[in-house]
């Protein structure tokens, strides 16, 4: 299957969970069309950072809830070893020695709270990874090679929503209605937001995960859309100093 054709499938079933819920399109029902779609019992996603402390965003189901908050909350698992390595992590069966020596105390604890399988996924964009994407099963659980390019279709679109808009705990977006654009157009948007994350490392002499808390910061305090402040910063119509607030450059005034 072409990824295009995928990306517009996946596009599809997440848009037709927003409609279910009379609401804008948002990560909560990249969650809840995943679960319908692939052979998991459910669903969670967190905002994760090196930098500033991590925090679910949604889940589908007690089970994923507890999971999102065991990782977080214990510091390993899935989730936690998928944001840290930038790759999938995927673990079948939680029962295997290799899992439990892996993850000692949450291995057991997510047993206790129902699941057997979890499928880690990073949202990713260039350096930036935002958060991850959960899924578990409640019985031992393999994903084929179309399921797991879906499972990672899934993440993509995720990524695409969290760093297009600003959420609130429930991943809905907030803030006013969307622009009309597509999809499409918000996957442009992905080397704007890495430039202008890659040009905060200099101006604030920063790593590049605390540049892009630093360039979301601003843009939730601000009520903007993080596209739109990325677009100044690599215009230079935006300056970000160690030392001060952001401020407008002459560029701009």
């Amino acid at each position: 299957m072409r990824s295009d054709s995928r990306s517009a499938r996946i596009q599809a079933l997440v848009v037709e969970q927003a409609a279910r819920r009379g609401a804008r399109v948002g990560v909560v029902d990249v969650c809840t069309a995943a679960v319908a779609a692939l052979p998991v019992g459910g669903a969670g996603l967190s905002a994760m950072s090196r930098t500033t402390t991590s925090h679910p965003l949604c889940s589908t189901d007690d089970i994923s809830e507890q999971l999102e908050e065991l990782q977080l909350t214990l510091g390993e698992g899935p989730c936690v070893d998928a944001f840290t390595q930038g790759s999938a992590i995927l673990t079948p069966d939680l029962l295997t020695g290799a899992t439990q020596d892996r993850w000692p105390v949450f291995a057991d604890a997510a047993l206790e709270a129902g699941a057997r399988a979890v499928f880690a996924l990073p949202l990713q964009i260039g350096a930036i990874s935002p958060g991850v994407l959960d899924l578990y099963a409640d019985v031992p659980t393999m994903l084929d090679a179309e399921e797991l390019a879906d499972a990672l279709a899934f993440a993509d679109l995720a990524t695409l929503l969290l760093l297009d808009t600003r959420i609130d705990e429930t991943g809905a977006p907030t803030g006013g209605p969307l622009p009309d654009r597509g999809f499409e157009d918000l996957g442009g948007y992905r080397p704007e937001i890495d430039q202008a994350t890659g040009i905060l490392t200099v101006q604030l002499g920063v790593g590049i995960d605390e540049a892009f808390v630093r360039l979301r910061a601003y843009a939730y305090t601000q009520g903007r859309r993080l596209a739109e402040v990325a677009a100044d910063v690599v215009a230079h119509r935006l300056r970000f100093s160690p030392d001060a607030e952001p401020r407008p450059t002459d560029e701009e005034t």
